[in-house]
């Protein structure tokens, strides 16, 4: 347990943004599972398209926001178009 004043305060910091970056980063893997999952089944083209999308969108706000590199973001992204493309 931090005993410093300055210690204390980066404590609650910390709290306050993980609270406010965990629904962010769930919903991320969250898109991106369901778009794994559209392909490992066989889905309509258009419904794994429309998924992609969102598990694009999802990724590049994510990275916007500073919680995952965007390097990381671009790598993932690249990484699902080339499953989609196998996948058609």
């Amino acid at each position: 347990m931090a005993n410093h004043k300055s210690a204390l305060k980066r404590e609650r910091q910390s709290r306050a943004r993980n609270l406010r970056n965990r629904p962010i980063i769930s919903l991320m893997r969250t898109r991106m599972r369901q778009l794994r999952e559209s392909v490992e089944e066989g889905k309509s083209q258009e419904d794994i398209q429309s998924k992609l999308v969102s598990a694009v969108g999802q990724l590049n706000r994510t990275a916007s926001k500073g919680l995952i590199p965007k390097k990381r973001a671009s790598r993932m992204i690249s990484r699902l178009n080339k499953m989609v493309n196998r996948a058609s």
